[in-house]
């Protein structure tokens, strides 16, 4: 993924969707995390497979007050302070927008995806789907400051029997929102 300027994107999730669709969802493993420090989420994406459980401690001296009003989650996780953690399971795929009601300026995203090819650009901008079925399928790209309709483009692909399949987006994006300070 580069931007308009050629520059990599990082954080940007790429999912595979095959035509014949996806006939089951990823299992809900692993230990997922989305921290709090110096007053930011980290990451500012995280993807994780429908089902999974994701721990939100605060490395803060600060008390926070995690939120989400996203259709795919809505939760609330009231104060709490330093070296003390919540969690929340995400059963619904989509995207889940996070914030603080004590700081306004955090923001983060966690990826609730029901397909098991999806991965997250690293800062050299690339990503890289193992394991994609043979045959036609479509690839998306998501970005939380991505220019389009659900902050998503798409690209018809066909996947070989063998090999990988290769694409280059070239993504406009536009800034965060004023106030807002990612951990890019």
């Amino acid at each position: 993924m580069r931007d308009a300027a050629g520059q990599p994107v990082a954080n940007a999730v790429v999912t595979f969707r095959p035509a014949a669709g996806v006939h089951a969802p990823p299992p809900a493993s692993g230990t997922f995390q989305v921290t709090q420090a110096d007053i930011r989420f980290n990451p500012l994406v995280i993807v994780v497979p429908v089902g999974s459980e994701v721990e939100f401690p605060n490395h803060d001296k600060v008390r926070h007050h995690v939120y989400s009003f996203s259709p795919a989650k809505r939760f609330e996780l009231r104060l709490y302070g330093k070296d003390e953690s919540r969690h929340i399971t995400f059963d619904q795929p989509g995207v889940v927008s996070l914030g603080c009601n004590i700081h306004d300026q955090m923001m983060g995203f966690v990826f609730v995806t029901d397909t098991p090819w999806a991965v997250k650009t690293g800062p050299d901008g690339e990503a890289v789907l193992k394991g994609v079925p043979q045959g036609a399928g479509t690839v998306i790209v998501w970005h939380p400051f991505l220019w389009g309709r659900f902050n998503e483009m798409t690209q018809s692909v066909t996947a070989p029997a063998h090999g990988e399949v290769r694409t280059a987006f070239s993504l406009k994006l536009h800034p965060p929102p004023l106030g807002k300070t990612p951990a890019l």
